[in-house]
């Protein structure tokens, strides 16, 4: 009996409604063949049914499907990667030709094995977007890529439209969370890209249910916001599996709602903030309504 009490039970609002239409099977498909890897399969994303059936949007996974780190909230395998590919880029600028993509977020598994952090294959899958479809906005959300300006300015320098890169928790919390990542390391990067691209929107997202406090949240919204970040999102965190950090509270779709009230008051031009949110959630919209905001 004690063991069952360890876990909350998920409220009402968290249960997901599946759609496995023609869209999905399809875009799956097309993954298989042409052999790309989604965030929202390898990281379980609650939203997959909704985004890949209904909004025909999915997030690109480059530089393989084994990261070199082993966060306790990630269901990304990790290991150590074996290669490099690079064709890679162009059959992702096809597959997003292919599906008429407007907006495509480009993200990876940490690769501490590469010098460059994988920085180098980053820029060029942004290059081959443009090449092949120029009137598509490409969002990148890398990890920070060992914390080395060299490899941010590398990224920046193929002038994504947004530069997103997550903080994931707050302060107190991310030893025991993240792993090799650092709070101030994240600030760091976000900071950096703001410098060198003053006119690239940037983003953070930040997932809460981990056991940190409304105060923390607010003061990680402070951080944010003290390195020019205009986007932020906020989503629940749910446990990947047994052998992942344990769910300590579930927030409310209120709570969720009054932490967007206080971030806009804060000074973020956009943010999404909702028990299923997740970085890569609606981005389209959210960069429009950064857009809008900042008019």
């Amino acid at each position: 009996m004690a063991k069952q009490e360890e876990y909350i039970r998920k409220p009402e609002w968290l249960k997901i409604k599946l759609n496995t239409n023609e869209s999905y099977t399809d875009l799956k498909k097309m993954m298989r063949e042409k052999q790309l890897h989604t965030v929202c399969e390898e990281a379980r994303c609650p939203n997959i049914h909704e985004c890949w059936a209904v909004r025909k949007t999915a997030t690109f996974m480059i530089l393989g499907d084994i990261c070199t780190r082993a966060c306790r909230f990630c269901a990304v395998k990790t290991g150590l990667p074996t290669e490099l590919d690079l064709q890679e880029p162009e059959r992702v600028a096809d597959s997003v030709a292919q599906m008429g993509l407007k907006h495509v977020v480009i993200t990876a598994v940490a690769r501490d094995d590469l010098k460059d952090g994988g920085a180098g294959i980053f820029a060029e899958t942004v290059r081959a977007i443009r090449r092949k479809n120029p009137f598509t906005n490409v969002e990148v959300l890398p990890s920070d890529m060992g914390g080395k300006k060299e490899n941010l300015q590398l990224l920046m320098a193929a002038r994504p439209d947004i530069l997103n890169h997550n903080i994931e928790t707050v302060r107190r919390l991310t030893p025991r969370v993240r792993a090799r990542a650092t709070y101030e390391r994240s600030l760091e990067l976000l900071k950096r890209a703001k410098e060198m691209q003053p006119d690239i929107p940037t983003k953070s997202s930040l997932m809460i249910g981990l056991g940190e406090t409304k105060e923390e949240i607010l003061e990680t919204m402070d951080d944010l916001r003290a390195v020019d970040v205009d986007i932020l999102t906020i989503g629940q965190y749910l446990q990947p599996t047994k052998s992942h950090l344990k769910i300590e509270k579930y927030w409310t779709p209120e709570e969720f709602l009054e932490l967007k009230e206080i971030a806009l008051h804060k000074g973020f031009k956009h943010c999404e903030s909702g028990p299923l949110v997740r970085s890569s959630y609606h981005a389209d919209e959210q960069v429009s309504a950064a857009a809008q905001a900042q008019r």
